[in-house]
């Protein structure tokens, strides 16, 4: 197969990249993994200008990967903090593996900054291939095939 004889415009990649594939879109799902999920502290957290937040947590929520809910405190007006769907919870290994490959090559010399660890027994958690048989798979033991959505380029 030669990848080159298919079209990209139906590719998985692509439009994940549309949800999620700049700066701070990942920042703000950052800090809701984390547990930051509202507005000024997301914000405050971040350094992100409100408009950029505002259009971010929008474009999250619009692709079902953030829901808002609302909340209010005692004599202030109804806020929003935002919560992870399924969806959402689904990139969960994709923050973990961009992670550790900044651990791993963009470290700062004094170590991480943070440590994901499993809550039961406090190890460190990682992201791992495995193939729908479940073995582990090595990165050069990987290859595309086309899938029922390719197109052959015409």
């Amino acid at each position: 197969m030669d990848w080159l004889d298919f079209d990209t415009d139906n590719c998985s990649v692509q439009r994940t990249l549309d949800v999620i594939g700049d700066r701070w879109s990942a920042l703000v799902l950052r800090e809701v993994f984390n547990g930051v999920r509202r507005f000024d502290q997301i914000k405050e957290h971040t350094g992100v200008s409100d408009s950029v937040l505002s259009d971010r947590l929008r474009k999250l929520v619009d692709a079902d990967v953030l829901t808002a809910r609302e909340y209010q405190e005692p004599g202030s007006r109804r806020r929003k903090e935002y919560r992870l769907t399924d969806a959402g919870l689904d990139l969960q290994p994709v923050l973990i593996a961009m992670l550790r490959w900044g651990d791993r090559h963009r470290a700062d010399p004094a170590g991480p900054s943070v440590d994901i660890v499993h809550r039961d027994c406090g190890a460190p958690v990682r992201a791992v291939v495995v193939c729908d048989a479940g073995h582990a798979v090595a990165q050069r033991d990987v290859r595309a095939a086309p899938g029922p959505g390719a197109k052959k380029r015409s």
